[in-house]
């Protein structure tokens, strides 16, 4: 049976791995820990993140950076392993704190995620453009095939009266053949 005493992060991200189906992930198993880890906050698990677990990644698994988020307070941090130990990450002029490590920005974001409306932190890029969801990305895949279509269609409607100008050239060039015979060819 698992041992219960220690649950895994909510979120991590462990860089220069082979990609391949995981069912999950044991860092003993694979060679190397999280880079990232993201825990998210609630009444039950807040004092365990803030400082069991926040030893456990900074002491143990050595993980670069370590991030909270309480999705109901808004309360975030971020920290960074230096010298062996976590220092705070500051937010950026733009309210962001920023990994370093995955070379995006964490955002607090307040919208419609999985038919939920709330707060909820998103990965942005340093110039500030959200990285799509999965939802996000089946519309804008939907979208474009729609736009896809739509070209498609107004090509084929392009080609089919282009098809028929040049049928109403040719009955004209067929009606002036028959009242004035063959156009004269140029001389040369």
């Amino acid at each position: 049976m698992r041992n219960q005493d220690f649950r895994g992060p909510d979120f991590f991200a462990v860089l220069d791995v082979s990609k391949r189906e995981r069912k999950s992930w044991v860092v003993w198993e694979e060679g190397k820990g999280p880079d990232v880890v993201i825990e998210l906050l609630s009444e039950s698990t807040a004092a365990q993140d803030k400082g069991e677990k926040k030893e456990i990644y900074q002491n143990l698994l050595r993980v670069p950076e370590y991030f909270w988020f309480d999705p109901f307070s808004g309360e975030w941090a971020g920290f960074s392993l230096r010298c062996r130990e976590y220092e705070a990450i500051a937010e950026d002029s733009q309210g962001r704190l920023i990994s370093r490590v995955l070379r995006l920005a964490l955002v607090r974001w307040e919208g419609v995620y999985q038919e939920i409306e709330a707060r909820w932190l998103r990965w942005a890029t340093l110039t500030g453009v959200l990285l799509p969801t999965p939802q996000e990305t089946a519309v804008a895949a939907q979208r474009q095939a729609a736009e896809a279509q739509h070209q498609a269609a107004e090509a084929q409607r392009q080609a089919a009266e282009a098809q028929h100008q040049a049928a109403a050239l040719e009955a004209m060039l067929a009606r002036y053949r028959e009242r004035f015979g063959d156009l004269p060819e140029a001389e040369k």
